[in-house]
């Protein structure tokens, strides 16, 4: 009986209900290309309407990498894509993205295409 409300504290304090997204080596190592994709491109990045350079960006979603893996919520590449490289956490504003070709367009389906690729040549 003991050890049935010993479980149960531990339940109710939170301790065995968090689930928590561990993120694996071959996460990292592709969120790790996606930096440095991104800091190799020379692409121009715009977030809330201003044009940012390839390096100010990637220094920029580094900061919000390092808040999502604080709260165990970066388990995949796409998660890390859609929570932290789609758009503004503060205005909901789609961040863009234009390169040397000057198309603009949204930075998610960049980082996704980056990620496809990188992943075709590991295997």
């Amino acid at each position: 009986m003991t050890r049935l409300i010993f479980i149960l504290t531990l339940l109710f304090a939170g301790i065995l209900t968090r689930a928590h997204a561990v993120e694996l080596p071959t996460t990292k190592a592709e969120i790790a290309h996606l930096f440095s994709t991104l800091e190799a491109s020379n692409c121009q990045f715009n977030r809330n309407g201003t044009w940012h350079s390839s390096k100010e960006a990637s220094a920029h979603l580094a900061t919000k990498y390092k808040y999502l893996q604080d709260k165990d919520l970066v388990p995949t590449a796409e998660k890390f894509i859609e929570r932290a490289a789609t758009e503004s956490s503060l205005s909901g504003k789609a961040y863009q993205i234009k390169c040397a070709e000057g198309v603009v367009q949204p930075s998610a389906p960049w980082f996704q295409a980056i990620l496809l690729k990188y992943r075709g040549k590991v295997k």
